[in-house]
C-alpha cells in the first residue's frame, strides 16, 4: 500500500492584550512550522486575543468580527503565501445578538474551505462562553481541502464521543482540536493532574474508537481574570497529536511555547480498522436511546 504522510505543525502560545502582536507572532510561528514543512498548520482556540470568557461584559461583544471579514483576509493571504491548509479560531459576530465561537479554515490557495461553528457551549467559573456563544447550526461536517476531509471541533467538543463519531462517520480523515483549557491555580497538584489526564485521555479515545489520527491544539501561560474575583486560569499547554490506536506522535510542554511538526501516516486509519473494525459492528439497531438526555429509571 503506498503510503501518505501529512506533515501537521501545532502552534501553542500564550497571549497578551495586544491583539496586533499576538497575530504577528502568530504569523511567525506559522512560518517556523510551513519552513519544517508543515502542509497543516492548526492554531488555538480564540487565538487572537486573550481568552475573554473569564467574564461576562457586554463591552467584549467588540472583539466579534463577520466572516469573512479582517481576520479571515489576513490568515487566507497567510495561508496562500506558504501553500498551507491552515485551522484558525476566530470569535464571529453572525448578525446583531448572533455570535459564535469559529474555527475557520483555508486551503493552500488562501480560498477559505470551509467552517465549524462550535457546537457544545460550556458554562463554568471562568469559562462563561454561554454568555457569548450561540450553539453551532452547521452540524458535524468535515471540511474538505486538498489533504482530505478534516473533521474539526473546537475545545468543549472534545469531550463529547457524539460528536467524534459523527465526524468519523462523515468520512474525516483526523479529528482537530483547536483548545483553550488550564487550571484554577487554587486546585491542588493532584487535582490539576487528575484534569489533564483527562484531557488527553479522552481525546486519545476518540482517535483510538475511531481509527483516526487526532491533533489537540492548546494556549499555554496564565491569564489574569480581569474581574478579580478568581486567580485567573492557568492555561495548560500539552498540545499533541496522536495515531488511531491512541499513540502519541507528539507531545507539547505544559509550561512553554512551542510549535510542533509531526508526520502523519494518514494510511494507518486503513490498516488499523481492519484490525478492529468498530464501525463493522456497531449495533445501529440498538442506540435509539442515545438521543435522549438521560433515560429515568
Amino acid at each position: 500500500m503506498t503510503r501518505t504522510t501529512l506533515k501537521v505543525g501545532l502552534i501553542q502560545q500564550s497571549n497578551t492584550e495586544d491583539i496586533s502582536k499576538n497575530i504577528s507572532k502568530l504569523e511567525a510561528n506559522i512560518a517556523d512550522c510551513a519552513k519544517q514543512g508543515a502542509e497543516l498548520i492548526v492554531l488555538q482556540e480564540l487565538h487572537n486575543s486573550l481568552y475573554f470568557c473569564q467574564t461576562e461584559d457586554v463591552d467584549l461583544f467588540d472583539l466579534a468580527e463577520p466572516i469573512p471579514g479582517p481576520s479571515t483576509e489576513k490568515y487566507s493571504e497567510i495561508a496562500e503565501k506558504h501553500g498551507i491548509v491552515l485551522v484558525t479560531s476566530l470569535f464571529e459576530k453572525r448578525a446583531s445578538g448572533i455570535y459564535h465561537n469559529t474555527a475557520v479554515v483555508f486551503d493552500k490557495d488562501g480560498s477559505m474551505a470551509g467552517k465549524y461553528r462550535k457546537m457544545h457551549i460550556p458554562d463554568d467559573p471562568g469559562f462563561y462562553e454561554k454568555f457569548y456563544f450561540t450553539p453551532g447550526d452547521l452540524g458535524f461536517q468535515p471540511i474538505q481541502t486538498s489533504i482530505g476531509k478534516l473533521g474539526v471541533l473546537v475545545c468543549w467538543d472534545q469531550w463529547y464521543p457524539e460528536a467524534a463519531r459523527l465526524m468519523a462517520m462523515t468520512g474525516a480523515d483526523l479529528l482537530i482540536y483547536p483548545t483553550a483549557i488550564g487550571w484554577d491555580p487554587r486546585d491542588d497538584e493532584a487535582e490539576k493532574e487528575r484534569q489533564r489526564n483527562a484531557w488527553i485521555t479522552i481525546q486519545r479515545s476518540h482517535a483510538v474508537a475511531n481509527g483516526v489520527p487526532v491533533i489537540s491544539v492548546n494556549r499555554i501561560g496564565h491569564e489574569a481574570d480581569p474581574s478579580r474575583l478568581s486567580e485567573g486560569i492557568k492555561f495548560w499547554g500539552n498540545s499533541f497529536a496522536c495515531g488511531p490506536q491512541g499513540e502519541f506522535l507528539a507531545q507539547a510542554s505544559t509550561s512553554e511555547e512551542q510549535n510542533l511538526v509531526v508526520s502523519i501516516d494518514l494510511n494507518r486509519s486503513e490498516d488499523v480498522r481492519r484490525i478492529w473494525p468498530f464501525f463493522r459492528d456497531r449495533r445501529i439497531d440498538s442506540y435509539q436511546e442515545i438521543t435522549k438526555r438521560f433515560l429515568d429509571n
